[in-house]
């Protein structure tokens, strides 16, 4: 069988050839460049199809938890920076494709966190796991309120609403389940392409439903697994002090002590990988930190 590697190679043997031809210096520029993605696409499928899943899957697990922790988290909810209507919107959209099928309107995604804060761990908390069986009952009560929230079938308390960012078109677009089995189908699709063992494809219902599985996972750890730095008269917990698969999010007790600093660690050893990243646009001028977010 003749693999794609040797097409692409007898592909590139005739673009040299008109090359060595070729005497008009725009097709001269054209053949170099289609040189140089031909030995780029060799490259690509040289790659083992088991890096290439992987890639996907991790590149995709810490987009949709970057602009989860970054935009609903940070910005929206708490407002630990400030930034122009155009970036606003970009951190909008990017939020709404990296999250892809599993979408979080920032709107109710907002009041539900505020409403976390004020009730930590107390029966009106809307995702305590002290109330809960299990983390898949925790799950369904937290998707009930969040969808209330969403279809607007809930208005909430004045001190949890407003304050927010909005943009209904992208709000509308995101939340139809059309849309989200859409994306459901590219990583399919993306999945028929590339995997090559079953057990590649059970990472598929992560992707579907990332963005609920990354706050099911801090909502249920961080209030129950780790220690604690504080006494914030709740359950809150720091679960490790390596929290870099969820880019800061499981230092539960630290931001519950400080809910608007910027930084979620607070001891040496405690890195918040997200903070950098803030300071960076911050000092680019992309965003503008609060004063009282900064922690040196």
């Amino acid at each position: 069988m003749i693999s794609y590697g040797c097409l692409v190679k007898g592909a590139m043997e005739i673009h040299s050839a008109f090359y060595f031809k070729c005497q008009i210096p725009f097709l001269k520029t054209f053949f170099i460049f289609k040189s140089y993605l031909c030995q780029r696409f060799i490259f690509f499928l040289s790659i083992p199809n088991f890096v290439i899943i992987l890639a996907f899957f991790l590149a995709h697990w810490f987009l949709s938890l970057f602009f989860q922790t970054f935009f609903l988290h940070r910005y929206v909810s708490h407002k630990m920076f400030t930034t122009n209507k155009f970036n606003e919107r970009v951190f909008y959209l990017l939020t709404f494709i990296f999250q892809g099928s599993s979408f979080l309107n920032p709107r109710a995604y907002a009041i539900m966190h505020r409403e976390h804060h004020a009730f930590s761990d107390t029966e009106k908390d809307p995702h305590s796991p002290h109330f809960f069986k299990d983390v898949f009952q925790m799950m369904m009560y937290t998707a009930t309120s969040y969808s209330q929230y969403e279809k607007r079938l809930k208005e909430p308390d004045a001190q949890f609403g407003g304050h927010y960012p909005e943009w209904r078109f992208i709000d509308k677009v995101g939340s139809k389940m059309i849309v989200r089995i859409l994306f459901g189908v590219l990583y399919t699709a993306f999945y028929v392409a590339f995997a090559t063992h079953w057990w590649m494809f059970l990472l598929l219902p992560i992707h579907f439903l990332m963005g609920p599985i990354q706050g099911a996972i801090v909502n249920w750890c961080g209030h129950k697994y780790g220690y604690s730095n504080f006494d914030n008269k709740d359950k809150s917990k720091n679960t490790t002090p390596f929290d870099f698969l969820l880019l800061g999010e499981l230092f539960q007790n630290n931001h519950h002590k400080r809910p608007n600093s910027a930084n979620f660690g607070a001891r040496w050893f405690e890195f918040d990988p997200v903070y950098p990243v803030m300071k960076l646009m911050h000092w680019v001028r992309i965003i503008k930190l609060r004063p009282a977010t900064l922690n040196k």
